[in-house]
C-alpha cells in the first residue's frame, strides 16, 4: 500500500509545486495591456485587409493606443470608425477623406486593338512579360483579372476584356493597386464624379491608332476647366482632385470620352 501512496504523493506535491511556479510565474512575467487596445479594436472594421500599413486590425489598434498611428489610419471604416477611435482617444477626429480604387483605362475589346491573341495563363503580370501584352496601346488594361483574384471584397469585374471596379464595394486596401503590372490604377476620392480613365503618355497619332477612347493631349479639358483643376504632361491630362468642383464641363468637352463622368450618358467615342 505504502508504495503506491509514495509515488501518488511525490507526483501531487510535484504537480502542487509546478501549479504554484506558473502562477507565480504569469504574474511576475505578466505584459500590462493598454485597455484601449482592446476598445479600439472593436471599433474597427475587422477586415485585416493591410491598407493602414499595419498588420492587420489588432496591430492598427496596438498602434493607435501608442500614439503610433492616427485616428483616421482605417480607409476601410472611413469617417465614422475615425470619429469613434477618436473618441476612444479622447482626441478630435481628423475628417477623411474616402477614397476607391479605379482602372484608369476604358480600352475594352471594342475600343482598344491587340496586337496578338494572347492564350497564355489568365495572369495580366505573365501576359505583360510578352511584348507588354496583347494591347496595341502598351498603358491599357490586360484584362486578365489578375486585380479581381485579389480583392476579397468582390468589388473587381472584368467586363468586355478590362477590369471595372464597383466603388461602393472597394475598401481602399490597395491590394490591386500593387499587382497591377500596368500600374494603371489609381485611388480615387470615392465622391469625385469625373475621372481622366487613360493613363498613356503617348502621342495623340499614336493613341488614335491604338484606342478611339484614349487621351490625345488636346488639351480641350485644360481650356475649358472653370477651376484651373487640370494639368498636362507628357501628352497626358490629370486632373487635381482638390479643386476639381465635379462641374464636368471637361467631359462634355473631351472629343473621345476619355474624360469618364457619372453624370454624362454614355456615347460613342469619334473613331
Amino acid at each position: 500500500m505504502i508504495e503506491i501512496l509514495y509515488p501518488i504523493t511525490v507526483l501531487g506535491g510535484l504537480g502542487l509545486l509546478f501549479g504554484s511556479s506558473l502562477s507565480l510565474a504569469s504574474k511576475f512575467f505578466s505584459v500590462e495591456i493598454n485597455p484601449k487596445v482592446e476598445e479600439v479594436r472593436k471599433a474597427l472594421p475587422g477586415a485585416n485587409c493591410g491598407a493602414c500599413g499595419f498588420p492587420g486590425c489588432d496591430g492598427l489598434a496596438n498602434a493607435i493606443a501608442e500614439g503610433k498611428a492616427p485616428v483616421n489610419a482605417c480607409s476601410v471604416g472611413g469617417n465614422p470608425v475615425a470619429e469613434a477611435v477618436a473618441d476612444i482617444m479622447g482626441v478630435n477626429p481628423a475628417e477623411t477623406i474616402r477614397e476607391v480604387a479605379t482602372v484608369l483605362c476604358q480600352g475594352d475589346c471594342h475600343k482598344a486593338k491587340d496586337k496578338y491573341i494572347y492564350e497564355g495563363i489568365r495572369d495580366c503580370r505573365a501576359q505583360n512579360i510578352l511584348a507588354g501584352g496583347s494591347k496595341s496601346c502598351s498603358y491599357g488594361c490586360l484584362g486578365c483579372g489578375t486585380c479581381k483574384d485579389v480583392c476579397e471584397f468582390d468589388a473587381i469585374e472584368i467586363i468586355d476584356g478590362i477590369a471595372v471596379i464597383d466603388k461602393d464595394k472597394c475598401t481602399s486596401c490597395k491590394k490591386c493597386l500593387s499587382v497591377c503590372p500596368k500600374g494603371i490604377i489609381e485611388l480615387v476620392p470615392y465622391d469625385n464624379e469625373v475621372v481622366v480613365k487613360c493613363k498613356s503618355n503617348d502621342s495623340g497619332k499614336v493613341v488614335r491608332g491604338n484606342c478611339n477612347i484614349g487621351c490625345i493631349g488636346c488639351q480641350i479639358c485644360v481650356k475649358n476647366c472653370p477651376v484651373d483643376a487640370f494639368t498636362f504632361e507628357n501628352y497626358l491630362a490629370r486632373i487635381n482632385y482638390d479643386k476639381c468642383i465635379n462641374c464636368g464641363i471637361c467631359a462634355e468637352k473631351c472629343p473621345t470620352n476619355a474624360i469618364f463622368s457619372s453624370l454624362k450618358k454614355p456615347e460613342v467615342a469619334i473613331q
